[in-house]
Formats: C-alpha cells, sequence, structure tokens
C-alpha cells in the first residue's frame, strides 16, 4: 500500500527485529515492483529496532512519515523510540502509530508477567506518560484518532491486572517548530489521494471539500509545517465563514474518555486488539 501511495519517485524502508519476517516481504518486492509498474523497486528492508533507527542505518532528518502498529509497546524504552523517530524525521514530519495503552502506570509485577508481555498488556505505557515523551522528545502534542477497548476474558490474567483498563489507541505526532499559533480557518482543497472529498485528519476534525473549519493553533501549525500545506486554503482568525461548517468538538485527550463515548453512540462497538511484532515502516 505504501509502496503504492508514495510511487515511484518514493521510498519506503521497512524495519524489523526478526530476519524472518524480512525474508518473507523481501520475496514480495519484485511483484509488486512489477504491479505497480515501476522500473526500479521503491522498498527496501533491514533488520533492526523500533527504538534504534539510526543504529540500522535511517539517515537523520530522511522520512517524511514513520508508520508503526501496535509494537511500541514491546520496546522497554519508550522515550528512545520517540527520540529516535523524531531524529529521523524530516522538518514536519510525522509519526502515525497505533499502540497499547493502560489506564495507570503499572506495577512491576504486571510488567514482568511474561504472559501479559506477549499479549501487549504488560509494556503497555499509561497514556498521560506518552504526552509527556512526546513534549521532552520535541514532538507536538499528540493527536488522537481512534480507540477501542481491549479486553482480557482469561480470568487468571485478569486477577493480576485488577483494576488497570487498557485500549488501542492511534495517534498523530508532528516534527514541527514550538511557540505559539494562532488559530485561524482553513478550506481542504481535496488533494489527498483516498479522500478527495472528506478528510478525517483525527478526532476532532473532518474536513469536507469548500467547508470552512476554525481549527486551534496546534493544528494550525501542523498544517502550515507539514505536508498537509498544499492541501489546504488558510484564512486568517474573524475571516468571512461562507459556506461555514460547525466548529468542531471540545478536544479529548483522554483515550478512555473517548472510548466512553463511542460506547455511548454505539453500544459494545469498541473493542480492538493489537500485534506482536517489533517494526516499523518509514517513507520519504
Amino acid at each position: 500500500m505504501l509502496s503504492d501511495l508514495v510511487g515511484e519517485k518514493g521510498h519506503v524502508v521497512g524495519i524489523d527485529m526478526t530476519e524472518d519476517q524480512l525474508e518473507v516481504a523481501r520475496k514480495y518486492v519484485d511483484y509488486h515492483t512489477k504491479e505497480f509498474g515501476y522500473k526500479e523497486p521503491n522498498v527496501s528492508f533491514v533488520q533492526g529496532y523500533i527504538e534504534a533507527l539510526t543504529e540500522a542505518g535511517m539517515e537523520k532528518n530522511s522520512f517524511d512519515i514513520i508508520i508503526s502498529n501496535c509494537v511500541v509497546n514491546l520496546s522497554p524504552d519508550k522515550k528512545r523510540v520517540l527520540a529516535e523517530a523524531y531524529n529521523v524525521l524530516k522538518d514536519g514530519g510525522e509519526l502515525y502509530f497505533s499502540d497499547v495503552y493502560s489506564s495507570g502506570r503499572l506495577t512491576e509485577e504486571i510488567k514482568n508477567h511474561k504472559v501479559l508481555w506477549g499479549e501487549c498488556l504488560g509494556g503497555a505505557l499509561w497514556w498521560k506518560d506518552l504526552l509527556q515523551l512526546a513534549e521532552e522528545v520535541g514532538f507536538s502534542t499528540p493527536r488522537l484518532v481512534t480507540a477501542s477497548v481491549i479486553t482480557v476474558d482469561n480470568k487468571e490474567l485478569q486477577d493480576v491486572l485488577g483494576d488497570y483498563k487498557f485500549v488501542s489507541v492511534t495517534y498523530r505526532l508532528f516534527k514541527v517548530p514550538k511557540g505559539k499559533t494562532n488559530s485561524c480557518q482553513v478550506i481542504y482543497n481535496g488533494g489527498i489521494t483516498g479522500v478527495e472529498d472528506c478528510f478525517q485528519f483525527d478526532f476532532h476534525y473532518t474536513f469536507k471539500v469548500g467547508d470552512v473549519v476554525e481549527v486551534d493553533g496546534e493544528l494550525a501549525n501542523i498544517l502550515t509545517h507539514s505536508r498537509f500545506k498544499d492541501d489546504f486554503t488558510f484564512k486568517p482568525p474573524g475571516g468571512p465563514c461562507e459556506p461555514c461548517a460547525v466548529k468542531p468538538k471540545a478536544d479529548t485527550v483522554d483515550p478512555f474518555e473517548l472510548v466512553s463515548q463511542l460506547e455511548k453512540q454505539s453500544p459494545g462497538s469498541a473493542t480492538g486488539g493489537c500485534c506482536s511484532t517489533k517494526s516499523a515502516t518509514c517513507c520519504k
């Protein structure tokens, strides 16, 4: 999918800790090169760890986006994961990833429980700690995209977990300049492949082509300093608002609060899970 999206002039690097996974992936590089009509492959795979991207050969300030699917919980050093991602991203780049988060800081018993670790729960980060670590590393405040409940049906494991709750969450983190930015009105131009008519940026903001939407200062900063800058027309605060979209909901940063809202809207639908391979995908 990413190979197709970035096009023949773009490049995708897949990184994984297990050589067996990489061997399987490499078998299909030629197939997709021919399928997409490329003269040369635009995908490569390397062995390494998500918390050691530069050691695996990823150049600093070289990627537009890093994508990771529920594996950060398997790294013992979450801050290093974020720091490495920040280092290899270009200015304006994005870390777009899903992972497992807990309702509080986990006990040592839970962290050292082999089964819970293997089930992606023992290594889960308290969601509030993600906000703190992102700020320390230099990222923008994480933008909450989706959240879903992770259920534990095993009574023995549930007894160990006690009152801790878990959610699978997708966040967007951007490498953009720091500083206060004023809110502004934006109009989505419809230039993003696959979402030409309606672009859902995160849980709070969905942009329809032609609608004027007032965005907060933080999002205004992200849109003007990222790959999305050419996909929007920017209007100063207080300008004309025709046609005017409804203002977004008040910000929700707590994924458990988001899950609660979703369950009220559609009871029983907010469930999810995760995968368990320590990997990342970097695109430029």
